[in-house]
């Protein structure tokens, strides 16, 4: 998520979206609904649901304490665990990381096979993946103020103000993942008309 003049590499016009825990992302890409979108943090959440493609080796990794009765990622102990613990969370990561990146380059190609031009993909982890940002032409990020930050994590997943700022303490700070933005926007006090507007306003042709 960021700023300048988008560029076309190759047959694809491509554009991050990295908003993470911060803003509502759905809606950005809805601002953007005439291109085509790849959501990353969807596909690592549908690889730990039930019958994901990432539970039969994390129950064979971290046990079936883990598990839930339905067969999905028991994701509160896993969270408490990977936070505590970071070869825990290496493990987890070995696990998810190449199955999401597998799934994302096929809905890339799908995409571009569609004959969309220009791709929005929308990447919680942006700033911690190396591989992002020699992938794609230009970032967008949508930025707040860190307390906005804990105030909305608390709201929408009834975490407590501790458990969310050990979150953001265990990720890329601020200040990087805006230091490698081509565009911000501050979503602060705006509706959610207004920063569409604001999106509408990004020159991606």
């Amino acid at each position: 998520t960021a700023d300048g003049t988008v560029t076309i590499t190759g047959r694809k016009k491509d554009l991050i979206i990295r908003g993470g825990e911060n803003i509502s992302a759905r809606e950005i890409e809805e601002a953007l609904e005439r291109h085509s979108s790849v959501r990353e943090a969807a596909i690592s959440r549908a690889t730990t649901a039930a019958g994901g493609s990432a539970m039969p080796a994390i129950r064979a990794e971290f046990g079936p304490q883990y598990i839930r009765a339905d067969g999905a990622l028991e994701r509160e102990r896993m969270r408490a665990q990977v936070f505590a613990d970071p070869l825990a969370r290496q493990r987890l990561e070995a696990i998810v990381h190449p199955l999401v990146a597998q799934e994302t380059e096929r809905q890339t190609q799908a995409a571009l096979a569609a004959g969309h031009h220009c791709l929005v993909y929308d990447v919680p982890l942006l700033a911690e993946s190396e591989r992002w940002r020699g992938r794609v032409d230009k970032v967008l990020v949508v930025d707040c103020k860190p307390e906005t930050q804990v105030q909305r994590v608390m709201a929408r997943s009834g975490l407590s103000e501790a458990e969310v700022r050990g979150i953001m303490a265990a990720q890329t700070s601020r200040e990087k993942r805006l230091a490698m933005a081509d565009w911000v926007i501050l979503n602060e006090g705006l509706s959610l008309e207004e920063l569409r507007q604001q999106v509408m306003a990004l020159p991606l042709g």
